[in-house]
């Protein structure tokens, strides 16, 4: 029996022992109370720590961390180039028509002796630059009068003599201003037609630029709904002035795509409304029914005030015959000349004029947003025979 006690006295010592062991070390590992921070010691952890940092709100609803939205940078609005005097700054470019008028024609007009043989190397260079057969006649009848009675003979002279008789050829008298001011709070409504492939559509944005540099708001109508990219395209233009654009869906129908342009114009109150339309249309009827139908739908508003032709100079005469039928099914009232510094046929200006009857409003002489300009017959004469124009300021 007092064996079993001495065994129970000892399992009990071993324990409290063991407890002891336990207990020491951890109140020797007690922390110290912090010393006491000073102003120097708070300044250097700010600094070290930077500025403030705030967390992501809390859903409450659902617990998950909610990003604050990021704001995407607002498109920059370029500012069109002014239209006054484009064409003067941009008169370089006619270099290649320069060659066949400025240096062409003068150099054949100032020859010792203008006999028969000279006058009709005159015409060849005046129908090879597109200037057309009837024109040339004319141009050449009153060049060899004129030549005849005054005796004109220094370059200077035969010169001003030249730039007289293709200013007249152009037709100076003929009403080349854009009609863009609303009327009675309905907006002025243009429409911009043309055969595929003269880059109507990137024309159209650029008249976009010139009616804005000219002080106008404009909205475009994407009504080319037959090809699929013209709408992302006008709408890129339209964008870049911060235009508005209207389209629809691909394939829908063109008219409705017009009047809905001129009915958010009417909304928004801007100046002009711009409408782009089909140009792939190979037949006359097809082309017939679409635009005429466009124009009676976009006519419920009220009249259309311009409607512009776009045609490529490079296709030459060949051009004017699809130019043409537009005339005959739309009332044209201005042509837009697309890349004319392509073309050594500067003459091509001349042709279009008198075959079809209608002012040139507009010549595009690069690729550049801002490079199509108002047409002057004195300033564009002055380009083409390389002499300052008279009176003009770049």
């Amino acid at each position: 029996m007092t064996e079993y006690l001495l065994i129970a006295l000892a399992l009990l010592g071993l324990l409290i022992l063991g407890g002891i062991g336990l207990v020491v070390p951890r109140l020797r590992r007690r922390p110290q109370p912090p010393l006491p921070r000073t102003e120097v010691d708070t300044r250097a952890e700010e600094d070290l720590a930077g500025p403030p940092v705030q967390a992501p709100e809390a859903d409450l609803s659902t617990g998950v961390l909610v990003e604050p939205p990021v704001e995407a940078p607002a498109p920059t609005v370029e500012v069109p180039e002014p239209t006054a005097g484009r064409l003067v700054r941009l008169r370089s470019r006619l270099s290649r028509s320069q060659n066949v008028f400025g240096k062409g024609l003068l150099g054949l007009l100032s020859r010792d002796r203008l006999d028969e043989d000279v006058w009709e190397e005159i015409e060849d260079s005046l129908i090879t630059a597109d200037v057309g057969v009837d024109a040339t006649r004319d141009i050449v009848d009153r060049l060899r009068e004129r030549t005849r009675v005054l005796g004109t003979r220094s370059v200077a002279e035969l010169r001003t003599l030249l730039a007289t008789e293709l200013v007249t050829a152009l037709d100076p008298g003929l009403d080349r201003s854009l009609h863009t001011a609303p009327k009675e709070g309905v907006p002025a409504v243009l429409l911009v037609v043309g055969v595929n492939g003269a880059g109507k559509t990137t024309t159209c944005g650029k008249i976009a630029r010139v009616l804005i540099a000219d002080g106008r708001s404009v909205l475009l109508g994407a009504a080319d709904t037959f090809r699929a990219a013209a709408a992302d395209q006008l709408q890129t233009w339209a964008g870049r002035v911060g235009a508005e654009t209207v389209r629809g869906p691909e394939g829908a129908d063109p008219a409705s795509v017009a009047f809905d342009a001129v009915k958010r114009g009417i909304e928004t109150g801007v100046d002009t409304v711009l409408v782009d339309t089909a140009g792939r249309l190979q037949n006359k009827i097809g082309l017939m029914d679409e635009l005429g139908k466009v124009k009676r739908v976009v006519e419920k508003h009220g009249p259309i005030d311009e409607t512009l032709l776009v045609l490529d100079a490079t296709t030459g005469q060949n051009g004017l015959e699809q130019a043409r039928v537009f005339t005959e099914v739309v009332n044209v009232t201005g042509v837009v000349l697309t890349k004319l510094d392509g073309t050594a046929k500067g003459g091509i200006v001349i042709a279009v004029q008198r075959k079809l009857g209608i002012p040139v409003k507009l010549v595009g002489l690069g690729e550049g947003p801002d490079d199509l300009a108002p047409f002057d017959p004195a300033q564009f004469v002055d380009a083409l025979l390389g002499t300052e124009p008279t009176g003009q300021t770049a």
